[in-house]
């Protein structure tokens, strides 16, 4: 069973996106975890779908376009295959999240909306790392990302200066076009994870902006 999405583009035809994820066969728990976690995923890219529709946010062809050229970028210059660069902006979206929710519980939803609208993008910068993550936890995001992809660890942590950007670049989207420090930016909401079950992987939604982008 496929999935579909349907997306209206400023007054032009209707367009059709199937994506694969395929849920297995019912088998207790274990199914209903996945279809939840699915249903998440989903749910995030509805939200980006739905700000690039929308004129009002800042989401666009061009925006995803730019964070899947430099998934791609990574890749050739790392010699892994972009699944493997989206599986390492996944686990570092996963810090990211966690650190965007303690600003959240100490600042306010503007603080962390201010954090994304200033250092989000597609070049590399140190700052953005520092003000997500102590030394110690750059190593540390660098060690698990490493475990779980077999890249080298040093390499991975001279990398956060671009990866972090680039995660904070996909979450910015939902911001409003004209009053970006404004409120209520729903991919960021959405992934931010209101039970913080950390269900919502960027890698996943970043695969379908990839399939998106070449349909």
């Amino acid at each position: 069973m496929a999935w579909e999405i349907y997306c209206h583009k400023e007054s032009t035809s209707q367009s059709r996106l199937t994506l694969d994820f395929v849920p297995e066969e019912p088998s207790g728990k274990s199914y209903k975890e996945k279809t939840h976690k699915q249903n998440k995923i989903m749910g995030l890219f509805d939200q980006i779908l739905g700000a690039v529709a929308n004129p009002n946010q800042q989401a666009s062809l061009g925006q995803l376009g730019s964070i899947v050229n430099t998934v791609n970028q990574l890749s050739d210059r790392t010699g892994a295959d972009p699944s493997t660069i989206q599986s390492v902006l996944g686990i570092v979206g996963n810090y990211v999240r966690s650190s965007l929710q303690e600003k959240q519980a100490t600042g306010g939803s503007e603080q962390a909306q201010a954090l994304v609208n200033q250092y989000s993008g597609t070049s590399a910068n140190p700052q953005a790392v520092n003000s997500l993550f102590s030394p110690t936890m750059q190593q540390q995001v660098a060690q698990v990302a490493a475990q779980r992809t077999g890249l080298d660890a040093g390499m991975i942590q001279q990398l956060l200066p671009l990866l972090v950007p680039v995660v904070l670049n996909f979450l910015q989207s939902g911001a409003s076009a004209q009053n970006p420090q404004a409120g209520g930016n729903p991919v960021l909401n959405s992934f931010l994870d209101a039970d913080r079950d950390g269900d919502v992987d960027i890698a996943d939604a970043i695969k379908l902006a990839s399939q998106y982008i070449r349909r």
